[in-house]
């Protein structure tokens, strides 16, 4: 069987496939770790995986290979990922953030490696490149060649794609556009990575819960439902997130002359026939010669992107 692991911000998932199979079996998913040492994610990985393994009446020895698809950004330390990121490293931007640790990075690949050893292949990905080859292989980006995938959930993240090739860079972090700036370095909030003002710290699940909830929207969710209920402040605010969004959109469609974009993420999908065509109307108002003809999509894959990009690392 193989292995498929899907590291977020908030969640922790891990499943089983055989050889040549698209069914994920045996799922778990729990809060992703955020206490303890800093090797305390590749620790729960490895429980999980366990338990998936003894239900399927097998040991973590019958795994084939291994595929796994996380959060970044990433930093390489002896030949080997790491993650730091801001959404479960606490000591990247001070204790403001409220995360229960002072991790700058959690080692990733060297333990799993360590585990399972030169034999059984291992992939980590960023998990929007992960995502986007699931989105080009099964999902609503097939066919498209100039194309990105973007989530909108706990953060941002996007993963690219050129001419057929998807864009990695030097350390697999190409498509982090939520660290990019949408308003000026002094200007807004304080994003979980220490910037000031970027996309993430704006518009992400994370920001509206830290930005709004003075307001009376605790969380993404109690803001997005008083949107749609028709609360005009909510509404107000909404429109707003959607336009600094569609701009950084707009912004990568700009520079790489993109044809689609598949979106997915918890925030995203929960509510994309309010978000979507705030969006599209962002993207489409600016210069026709770029934009006319690029559709944003709703994630093929729907809910299930984030598992079905692990397996696609294994394909």
């Amino acid at each position: 069987m193989r292995a498929c692991v899907d590291i977020g911000g908030t969640k922790l998932a891990v499943s089983l496939a055989a050889p040549g199979s698209r069914q994920l079996l045996h799922r778990r998913a729990e809060p992703t770790e955020k206490r303890g040492a800093p090797d305390a994610v590749a620790r729960q990985i490895l429980r999980l995986l366990g338990e998936a393994c003894a239900e399927a009446g097998m040991g973590l020895d019958r795994i084939s290979g291994v595929g796994v698809s996380s959060c970044g950004p990433f930093v390489v330390r002896a030949g080997g990922i790491e993650v730091s990121t801001p959404n479960i490293c606490g000591g990247l931007a001070g204790a403001d953030q409220g995360l229960p640790n002072d991790w700058t990075a959690f080692p990733l690949e060297a333990p799993l490696r360590a585990h399972f050893g030169a034999g059984v292949p291992l992939r980590v990905e960023n998990d929007c490149v992960a995502a986007l080859e699931a989105e080009r292989r099964w999902g609503a980006l097939q066919g498209v060649d100039d194309c990105a995938y973007l989530t909108w959930s706990t953060g941002i993240g996007m993963g690219l794609c050129v001419g057929g090739r998807v864009l990695r860079g030097k350390n697999g972090n190409a498509g982090h556009g939520g660290h990019t700036f949408a308003s000026g370095p002094a200007e807004g909030p304080t994003c979980g990575c220490g910037n000031v003002g970027d996309l993430e710290s704006l518009v992400s699940g994370t920001a509206m819960a830290r930005r709004f909830g003075a307001q009376g929207f605790a969380d993404a969710t109690t803001l997005l439902g008083a949107a749609k209920a028709g609360n005009a402040r909510a509404g107000a605010i909404v429109d707003e997130l959607c336009r600094i969004l569609g701009r950084g959109l707009f912004n990568v469609i700009a520079l790489l002359d993109l044809q689609a974009v598949s979106l997915g993420g918890s925030v995203f999908w929960h509510h994309r026939e309010h978000l979507l065509p705030r969006l599209q109307a962002e993207v489409a108002a600016h210069l026709p010669a770029l934009t006319r003809g690029v559709e944003l999509r709703p994630a093929g894959l729907r809910d299930a992107v984030g598992d079905f990009a692990a397996l696609a690392l294994l394909e």
